[in-house]
């Protein structure tokens, strides 16, 4: 059995393993869903909607999905501050997180 998921696991796409290695670290699902629901975001207002996930990991986790070209940082109108937005990447992971909205409602 142990060569047969040795086998399953060396034939995953790198692709697939690259979104995981993303999608997999913790509070970054969570900052993507909160940005598909409620549009950009300034940090203290991820951080007041994520509230368990300290200032310091919440900088962190958002540097990531921003070298991975899902979130970008964009200037607020009339003001030097920024706010954070999906990607066109990052918005195409609508249906995605949609689906775990469904299989999480029918499982957990």
């Amino acid at each position: 059995m142990a060569s047969t998921e040795i086998k399953t696991a060396a034939s995953l796409s790198p692709k697939f393993i690259a979104t995981f290695e993303i999608l997999g670290r913790k509070w970054n699902g969570l900052i993507v869903e909160a940005l598909l629901i409620d549009g950009p975001k300034r940090f203290k207002d991820l951080a007041a909607t994520i509230e368990t996930c300290s200032d310091r990991v919440l900088v962190e986790r958002l540097k990531e999905l921003e070298e991975a070209n899902i979130i970008e940082r964009t200037p607020v109108s009339d003001s030097s501050r920024r706010a954070y937005q999906l990607t066109e990447r990052g918005e195409a992971m609508r249906p995605m997180m949609s689906a775990i909205h469904t299989w999480a409602d029918q499982y957990n």
